[in-house]
């Protein structure tokens, strides 16, 4: 893993998890992640709203004409080749950080809440279950529930950052914190079947990666009230929890091993992106 890897240097948990990886599958999800991390930061940089439109527009235009000008595009366009990415997977993934792209963001409902979920974050779990060599279709859309939930995850964790930032994804008091992490939670346990169908030497490093987000939600949880929350600061899961986590996800790789997989059913996320978005186009 090179040391300038924005992944290395920004993505604990996921480096953490990848380092479960085969080394050339590790590459690739790194330059996924750097793609994905480039575009975030051009939303999330702290310049005027006029230029980070520009400089997502110019980034958006790069993007589509396949420029080599930049390794974070050529490298992306690699792995859609490489690996059967729609196109519309990642245009998706734009219209997400588009919508960030305001001076005040609010999401008013459940649904808009899951759709903007999935346009920046269930559209990265799917383009890693293509880098994975995941085909079911149903253990596709296992992977979008993932990364929504961790998605949920995120934003449960960076109310007060958000709101300094304008941006309420959801209400600013525990109850909503905690809605929103059980929602998440909901997720987590409806993506472990998916797992299944992960080839068996990429399926350790998902399991740890989805253990340890989840425990974030956790101990989110264990502030029991928001003037604790405001005052922890942001919150992580710390090396030795990490480990515990690695030590529950070899009894999921176990589990997974040992028992009959259950029927799939399509997760009431998917059932609402539907409604908006053709999603057998994507898979």
């Amino acid at each position: 893993m090179r040391k300038d890897s924005l992944l290395f240097r920004h993505a604990k948990t996921f480096y953490w998890a990848g380092l479960f990886l085969p080394k050339d599958t590790l590459e690739k999800c790194s330059h996924l992640y750097d793609f994905c991390r480039t575009l975030d930061d051009i939303a999330d940089q702290k310049k005027e709203l006029s230029f980070k439109k520009k400089q997502f527009k110019i980034f958006k235009t790069k993007f589509k004409e396949r420029s080599n000008s930049l390794p974070v595009i050529k490298n992306i366009w690699r792995l859609i080749d490489k690996e059967n990415i729609s196109k519309k997977i990642v245009l998706d993934l734009f219209d997400g950080v588009e919508s960030d792209l305001k001076k005040t963001i609010r999401v008013t409902s459940k649904n808009n809440l899951l759709l903007y979920s999935y346009r920046v974050a269930g559209t990265v779990g799917l383009m890693m279950a293509k880098i994975l060599k995941v085909n079911k279709k149903d253990s596709l859309m296992g992977a979008i529930d993932l990364g929504v939930a961790m998605q949920l995850t995120n934003i449960a964790r960076d109310v007060i950052e958000d709101k300094k930032n304008n941006r309420f994804y959801i209400s600013h008091n525990f109850n909503s914190i905690k809605k929103t992490i059980q929602m998440a939670d909901m997720l987590y346990l409806h993506s472990l079947n998916s797992i299944r169908d992960i080839p068996i030497g990429f399926r350790f490093s998902i399991l740890v990666a989805r253990r340890i987000y989840r425990q974030i939600g956790y101990e989110i949880l264990k502030e029991k009230n928001i003037n604790n929350y405001n005052e922890a600061g942001k919150i992580y899961v710390s090396k030795i929890k990490k480990c515990v986590q690695t030590f529950f996800s070899l009894i999921d790789f176990i589990q997974i091993l040992c028992t009959k997989p259950k029927r799939e059913e399509i997760s009431n996320l998917c059932l609402i992106i539907k409604k908006k978005i053709n999603l057998h186009e994507r898979i």
